[in-house]
């Protein structure tokens, strides 16, 4: 961790000390299980597992998910609810520790798009 001189004014924590995920967005969550009510507490829970993961490498997200998926472009897939909804996103592990969700739908719905370009 950088400790900032006397005086400076620090405006953005440190994130590299926390080195958790940060999911961007749970709004694209809860949009969709405002559609889909019985996909919210799922999502909920897959939100919770990966804000708090501190993930290095794929092999330690299919410790979290086993059944997860690599597609290309650092974009995983996600399988929800028994395999009844798909989140594919990019995720990018440290110094960052992003998951940005590129989609979240249904089952069906997921077989209609590219997850390497969604």
């Amino acid at each position: 961790m950088t400790v900032p001189k006397p005086g400076t004014i620090v405006l953005l924590p440190d994130w590299e000390q926390y080195n958790l995920m940060q999911v961007l967005s749970l709004r694209t969550l809860r949009e969709f299980w405002e559609r889909h009510p019985d996909a919210k507490t799922p999502l909920r829970v897959w939100y919770k597992i990966v804000t708090q993961a501190r993930w290095k490498n794929f092999a330690e997200v299919t410790a979290s998910f086993g059944t997860a998926d690599a597609v290309g472009d650092k974009r995983i897939v996600f399988n929800i609810a028994g395999n009844r909804y798909r989140i594919v996103a990019r995720v990018v592990y440290g110094p960052f520790y992003r998951a940005m969700i590129k989609f979240v739908g249904t089952h069906r719905e997921y077989d209609q798009i590219n997850p390497e370009t969604v």
